[in-house]
């Protein structure tokens, strides 16, 4: 069985799983504390401590360097799910390139302004101090006090993505490909704690989302019959 380690609000963990889901495969979510790595170090034989990770019987399967897709790769090539079309070839790379970087920079940000209500207790101390030394001292507070800015800015970057749902059901043509499953766990990242909303002057992209978050194994059937 797929075991998935994650932590659930990681927008990274959150395409993951939300890929596991769509192949109707059976699987295990495993969440760990984000400041106890200590599971995930032993399963990589000390060659990695971020997540997600993926266990499959022997087999440990984790991300290479911060542009590779590793995980989905191996998914796709187990249970034959379309992810990755030689058509698209080199187009989703530079997509999944701006939604990891533009999109993804802003969305965590959001989501962890508001980190005292989804980390838990214990663990908020530690997890504070990870995100001060990387992003520097006050960073969260900066964060919760600049939402509107980085609001805006997100709309504003979601714009492409708004253009491309307008003309088909998913982003490149009429099946959920890679980069579908990669914006829908940046945006399920920023709708994590529950304090905000699609953007409003994005509606088309709102259906979208709809429909990536009720993709299931029949509907994977139906999509690619």
């Amino acid at each position: 069985m797929i075991e998935l380690i994650q932590f659930p609000w990681s927008p990274f963990c959150l395409v993951q799983r939300r890929i596991i889901e769509f192949s109707g495969a059976p699987h295990q979510i495993t969440n760990i504390p984000p400041s106890d790595r200590s599971r995930i170090w032993r399963l990589t034989r000390h060659r990695y401590y971020q997540v997600p990770v993926l266990k499959d019987g022997r087999n440990t399967i984790f991300e290479t360097n911060e542009n590779s897709q590793v995980i989905a790769k191996y998914l796709e090539a187990k249970l034959e799910l379309g992810l990755f079309p030689p058509e698209w070839d080199g187009i989703q790379k530079l997509i999944w390139r701006y939604i990891e970087n533009e999109v993804e920079g802003l969305t965590f940000k959001l989501n962890d302004a508001y980190f005292r209500e989804f980390v838990p207790g214990p663990e908020q101390l530690l997890y504070l101090r990870f995100k001060e030394r990387k992003f520097g001292r006050g960073c969260l507070d900066q964060w919760f006090q600049q939402q509107k800015q980085l609001f805006s800015e997100l709309t504003e970057r979601l714009i492409p993505f708004e253009q491309m749902v307008g003309h088909r059901d998913f982003l490149l043509d009429g099946k959920p490909r890679f980069v579908d499953f990669d914006l829908w766990g940046m945006l399920a990242n920023l709708l994590h704690s529950g304090h905000y909303k699609l953007p409003a002057v994005h509606p088309r992209l709102k259906q979208w989302y709809g429909r990536m978050s009720k993709l299931s194994d029949c509907s994977r059937e139906k999509l690619h019959t």
